[in-house]
């Protein structure tokens, strides 16, 4: 093995041996999701202060539709109520685990994966949270569901990326966790794949969320589903929208007035 790859395997037998169970997948989610959900939010959202003509040249929304400075906050607000509830009920779920003597669910094995099963395990993850996600997603669009439930995350129709975790606490758990939880919980994969998998999903989202063309195709995409509401369900990639039809194939089909959806023809 090369020096870096032996340098983690000590450092992550060291941590096996040092901490519990418990304090590894509760402190290591933790740490991961501040680190890769709240660093990219400050970056995104920082720009318009540090580079305000670089940022209304890369944003895809005009400068009127943006959120003001109060929904911003509250959408810190409501992020930070999200992740709390999420870290308790991850903290109870885990501790009723121990209590009754059942092992982790994922493999806290101090010896790392090897390659071929870290890129199997995270391809798997991949495909299941797209899955997932987009027929959750489809589902909370539903007339019965969206007034209650989706309706709180659509508030931002021009996002940025603290609008990513800006959900009804019940959506949060259903569709924006449990999609990522589940692939990497069901194969007992490796607590270090999930959480290299979850620290990607995370970048992903924010950047998704952030309003600005950087990535061609990455956040223009989920910022249309925002504008326009009935079309690009998908998280990470096309393949169900293209499977189901609900793709946008180009923007002059789509427009929002007054907050009503018009399909034109």
């Amino acid at each position: 093995r090369s020096f870096p790859m032996e340098s983690l395997e000590h450092s992550w037998k060291s941590i096996v041996g040092r901490y519990t169970p418990l304090q590894i997948e509760v402190v290591g989610t933790a740490i991961v999701q501040l680190l890769t959900f709240y660093l990219p939010c400050v970056i995104y959202m920082s720009l318009p202060l540090l580079a305000p003509e670089f940022s209304m040249r890369h944003k895809l929304q005009k400068q009127e539709k943006q959120p003001t400075a109060a929904q911003i906050k509250d959408a810190f607000l409501v992020v930070m109520r999200n992740q709390t509830i999420a870290l308790v009920l991850q903290f109870l779920s885990i501790y009723n685990e121990r209590r009754r003597g059942y092992p982790s669910v994922f493999d806290l094995s101090p010896q790392l994966p090897t390659l071929t099963i870290f890129l199997r395990d995270i391809f798997i993850m991949l495909v299941v949270r797209e899955m997932l996600f987009y027929y959750i997603h489809r589902l909370f669009h539903t007339k019965r569901l969206y007034p209650y439930i989706h309706k709180i995350h659509h508030r931002f129709t021009a996002p940025c990326a603290l609008a990513a975790q800006y959900a009804h606490p019940f959506e949060h758990i259903v569709c924006n966790v449990a999609p990522i939880f589940l692939p990497g919980a069901l194969m007992k994969s490796h607590v270090l794949t999930f959480w290299v998998f979850l620290a990607a999903m995370l970048i992903e989202t924010s950047t998704v969320h952030s309003g600005y063309d950087f990535w061609p195709h990455l956040a223009e995409k989920h910022d249309r589903h925002h504008e326009v509401f009935m079309w690009n369900y998908g998280a990470s990639l096309d393949w169900f929208d293209w499977l189901h039809g609900t793709k946008e194939k180009t923007k002059a089909k789509n427009t929002t007035t007054g907050g009503k959806q018009i399909k034109k023809d």
